[in-house]
């Protein structure tokens, strides 16, 4: 069976971090800015509305609609 990451908690950090414990157990601060390009993540520039993120089948996801997929997650906090 392949292993299927998953994010069990998001914490804020400040800007555009957040901090994520995965269901492997790996945990680690990130920031989002790469990710914010694109209509669907224009509104997630505005730190008010960033913060409203939350977790949302195993990955982080925000009332805009925009999401991240979990392995890109996993992978960037892997990588440091």
């Amino acid at each position: 069976m392949t292993f299927l990451p998953a994010v069990r908690e998001a914490l804020y950090r400040g800007g555009h971090r957040i901090h994520l414990v995965f269901n492997d157990g790996l945990t680690g601060t990130i920031s989002f800015r790469r990710w914010l390009t694109g209509p669907v993540f224009e509104p997630l520039h505005d730190l008010d509305q960033f913060r409203r993120f939350f977790v949302d089948g195993g990955t982080v996801a925000w009332p805009t609609g925009a999401d991240i997929a979990p392995e890109t997650l996993h992978a960037a906090v892997a990588a440091g």
